[in-house]
């Protein structure tokens, strides 16, 4: 059909984010309004000595100035790491934090107060009134300064900088291995921090009921269900008294993928006036509020026979966690342990990684969430093994590769991989990228003065999250409604679920709606992260179709005079089998509400589905980049990726281009532009877009993006998930060019990002 599954249909719902119709949290607007700002901790360690907001509480307009005093008065509560998996993490400190500092302060930024007024600026300009002090203390802004001998614990509720520790694999065994091995290759990387930057920034509106006391928060959020339920649980209310809306919301990478500290208080103090609160934060608010990603120290030895295949994998890694563990710490550090063997055969392997708390920014699952980590590392590790062996690297990767006839695949470091063809991709790829004919290319630069580089990357990763459910009813007309848990904020939900929905009931997409992002309205969700959507939430929905289906046949059965199990359905008919009595799907649903039927088939067509995804599935693809080095200067230009993905089935092959181009410029932006720095005090130096450096549209290369897919038969769909694999590949396939590119001038190694500035620098050094 026109519109159904596998067509590249435009998103449904583009026409109100084109025409200006769209409603973010910030348009939402109600008669006696207020606003809140915040004071914000001015150094990265601090001790505060004096608070008085006397003068900011009688300034014109203030309606209120909330302290760390009246917090503790009014019993609220801390907001709790609920990513530590048992039996992976082993927690050492992680204790809930307070929303507002009370004593500590623990990295800039951090709140101090929230002052509530009649109008923004009167908000901001209140918090500069209040009048405060605080004793200025060592920053220990990197792991290894946290974890050093004598180094003062970060938090007052802890002795300790360490949060958790995770262990993997056989220790014993990879020490021996590595012993043994002909070759040993060593890597130590860190993996920048950068920021999410999401179009619209986080926003948050709360509104108590006066009739019944209950709490509305609309919030820019990608999990709804988890932001009502830290809310709740800070305020003592029960979950049902709090009601939370995501209306539409522009962007999040994972960066809103749980709860801040400013959605708690903005609802305390919504609670405490008995008035809309609402709060929208600026850029630079953002900019150092936000919780970064990425931020991973790593050292890898690699162990190799004299053939060049794989014996060994060694990885120890430290996390960056931040002041505090965010709602979502741990992950980055759980899956880039769990994936560091990548696509290649690796008979034994251990991996260890820090959670490690410093005076910084907390960091949250970013875009690819610890997935882009270990891809980097262990494509570098392929790299530079090739490198130092004398092998090509195409070669060296060829005879490592998982191969198609030994899926599925038990890795050394937890998982079962379900599937995949990690040859062909490479050799997909390199046929597309004209691998083959690079040298030519690579002469043809060198006339112009540039160095030309090629570069390339395996990736892998695992996708899909947990359970979800999803709720399907056709009313009286024969329209559908579905009400879904996850949380589409620009993926494109609410057309692809419709796709499913036109094809397996035959019902036109302009009779079909998508509810989501509503705790009132949907029972269950987990929200979006990890690339679940389409497997956990296609899996509930799939499931919720059958249900209508085997309903709807009870239905024609009794309506037909027929039994049940001779009831077919296709094309949107229910018919007896062998016979030409028949009856479409829209009458089924409209007589479904009749009183015609026995008790015992109920009101209504409906279906209600719900998926546990055992495991996860697992895409894999491969990147290659061509780059051009300007060594006069240090600026390199991406000349153009192909990338080639396995993600299973396609649902719409349109909006997974844009998926998987979006986060290839994501990759590239880490891999040479983006990077948020601190002064050795603590101060960021990154606060706007003028110093933080986005891709912009004239630096993006042509992408080439094709598909290959192996079926998976981890959910009802075949799916495998997309949201995050663009990043996963971009950033190690990038660097791996531009290396190729500098190799000739002796440049063996470049952090990232490889900006002008420091491949300036190393082709400089490599040449002393």
């Amino acid at each position: 059909m026109k519109f159904g599954i596998g067509q590249g249909v435009a998103r449904l719902e583009d026409g109100r984010f084109l025409t200006g119709r769209a409603q973010f949290t910030d348009d939402i607007r109600a008669p006696g309004q207020l606003f809140a700002a915040f004071l914000r901790s001015p150094v990265a360690h601090g001790r505060i000595s004096a608070l008085d907001a006397g003068r900011a509480r009688n300034m014109p307009g203030v309606a209120a100035v909330l302290t760390g005093d009246d917090l503790v008065a009014d019993g609220i509560g801390g907001i709790g790491c609920h990513t530590l998996v048992p039996g992976m993490h082993k927690v050492v400190a992680a204790p809930p934090v307070s929303p507002l500092s009370t004593g500590r302060l623990g990295h800039v930024g951090a709140i101090v107060a929230v002052v509530v007024a009649d109008h923004p600026n009167r908000a901001v300009a209140a918090t500069e009134a209040i009048d405060w002090d605080f004793d200025e203390l060592t920053p220990m802004l990197t792991p290894d300064a946290a974890m050093a001998e004598g180094a003062a614990a970060i938090r007052p509720d802890t002795d300790t900088n360490l949060a958790f520790t995770i262990d993997i694999g056989d220790a014993a065994a990879t020490a021996a291995a590595l012993a043994e091995a002909a070759h040993v290759t060593r890597l130590a990387l860190v993996n920048n921090r950068v920021s999410a930057n999401s179009l619209e920034m986080r926003a948050t509106r709360a509104v108590r009921d006066p009739r019944d006391g209950r709490l509305t928060v609309h919030t820019s959020t990608q999990a709804p269900h988890a932001v009502r339920g830290d809310i709740a649980t800070a305020l003592g209310l029960p979950h049902g008294d709090v009601r939370v809306i995501a209306p539409d919301v522009g962007g999040g990478f994972g960066m809103k993928g749980g709860s801040f500290p400013e959605d708690v208080l903005v609802a305390w103090a919504a609670c405490r006036l008995s008035a809309p609160v609402c709060w929208q934060a600026t850029r630079s608010e953002s900019l150092v509020s936000d919780y970064h990603g990425r931020d991973q120290h790593v050292e890898a030895e690699l162990g190799l026979d004299g053939d060049g295949r794989i014996t060994a994998l060694r990885v120890r890694c430290d996390y960056n966690q931040g002041a505090h563990l965010s709602t979502g710490g741990g992950v980055s550090a759980m899956f880039s342990t769990n994936l560091a063997s990548g696509c290649y055969r690796v008979p034994v392997a251990h991996a260890s990684a820090r959670g490690v708390c410093t005076n910084t920014s907390p960091t949250q699952p970013y875009r690819g969430a610890g997935r882009p980590e270990a891809s980097f590392l262990i494509e570098r590790l392929m790299d530079k093994a090739a490198a130092e062996l004398g092998q090509d690297r195409i070669a060296l990767r060829r005879k490592n590769l998982i191969a198609a006839d030994e899926m599925p695949c038990k890795t050394p470091l937890l998982y079962q991989i379900d599937g995949g063809d990690y040859a062909a991709l490479m050799d997909c790829a390199m046929d597309r990228a004209g691998w083959d004919s690079f040298a030519d290319r690579r002469a043809a630069a060198a006339a112009r003065g540039r160095r030309r580089g090629i570069g390339i990357a395996m990736h892998m990763e695992n996708s899909g999250l947990g359970n979800e459910a999803c709720d399907i009813r056709f009313d009286p007309s024969g329209s559908v409604t579905a009400t879904v848990g996850t949380f589409s904020h620009g993926q494109g939900h609410e057309t692809v679920y419709a796709q499913m929905i036109a094809e397996w009931f035959s019902v036109p997409p302009g009779r079909i709606r998508i509810v989501q992002g509503d705790t009132d309205r949907v029972g269950f969700g987990r929200g979006t992260v990890a690339s679940r959507s389409m497997i956990n939430g296609g899996g509930a929905l799939r499931v919720a179709a059958d249900r209508v289906i085997e309903k709807g046949r009870a239905f024609a059965a009794h309506l037909l005079e027929a039994a049940a199990d001779d009831i077919a359905f296709e094309d949107g008919m229910f018919a007896v089998t062998g016979t030409d009595r028949r009856m479409p799907i829209a009458k089924i649903a409209e007589l479904s509400y009749k009183p015609i039927f026995p008790p015992e088939l109920g009101l209504g067509l409906a279906g209600q589905g719900d998926f546990l995804l055992r495991g996860f599935t697992f895409p894999s693809g491969c990147q290659i980049a061509e780059v051009e080095v300007d060594p006069e200067t240090g600026v390199v230009a991406v000349c153009g990726i192909v990338s080639v993905d396995d993600v299973g089935r396609v649902i719409n092959p349109v909006l997974l281009e844009g998926q998987i181009v979006g986060g290839i410029v994501q990759g590239l932006g880490q891999a040479l532009w983006e990077d948020f720095v601190y002064d050795d005090s603590g101060q960021p130096l990154t606060g706007s877009f003028m110093d933080y450096a986005m891709p912009r549209a004239a630096d993006i290369p042509p992408i080439d993006f094709l598909t290959m897919s192996t079926p998976t038969a981890s959910n009802p769909l075949g799916v495998r998930g997309a949201g995050e694999a663009g990043t996963v590949g971009a950033t190690p396939a990038v660097i791996s060019a531009v290396l190729d590119a500098l190799r000739p001038l002796g440049v063996r190694d470049i952090a990232l990002p490889a900006t002008p500035a420091r491949v300036w620098r190393a082709i400089r050094d490599a040449a002393v």
